[in-house]
């Protein structure tokens, strides 16, 4: 068999369906890759967080750790847009944070998936000074087991 031949069959073969991706599935890439870059300290806002940390605490419940917290993904055919909420750590520049997320997400999203990544909208909801506790910690552990 020649090689063009050889060349013909695969590429009709790669014709011979659809293949979609959740908006999960890239929620979790991108917010793998946004906890990947230095001086994020953690995703999504106290509320979420604290909550999130609850739930990780329930036996049966998803142990996770839930890396689409702060993420927030719309998948089409070709494309995707990405919404992230981000806490800073103190002293960090956080245009420089967040221009080093934003090159990760990019970079993993399009790698993984394929999809072209039109925008990625981040949002600093807080800064984690060095002499605060985690909302994580304080939050969760007063609550009834």
């Amino acid at each position: 068999m020649s090689e063009n031949t050889q060349n013909q069959s695969s590429g009709e073969a790669a014709v011979r369906g659809k293949t979609t991706i959740a908006d999960g599935v890239v929620e979790k890439i991108a917010g793998l890759a946004a906890r990947d870059v230095y001086g994020v300290h953690a995703m999504g806002s106290g509320a979420a967080r604290t909550f999130g940390a609850m739930r990780d605490r329930v036996p049966g419940a998803s142990n996770s750790k839930s890396v689409t917290r702060g993420v927030k993904a719309e998948v089409g055919e070709k494309q995707a847009a990405i919404d992230l909420e981000i806490v800073v750590e103190y002293g960090e520049r956080i245009a420089e944070v967040a221009r080093n997320v934003r090159e990760n997400v990019v970079t993993a999203v399009e790698r993984m998936t394929g999809l072209e990544v039109v925008e990625v909208n981040i949002l600093v909801s807080d800064v984690k000074l060095p002499d605060e506790s985690d909302d994580e910690d304080d939050n969760a552990g007063s609550r009834v087991q």
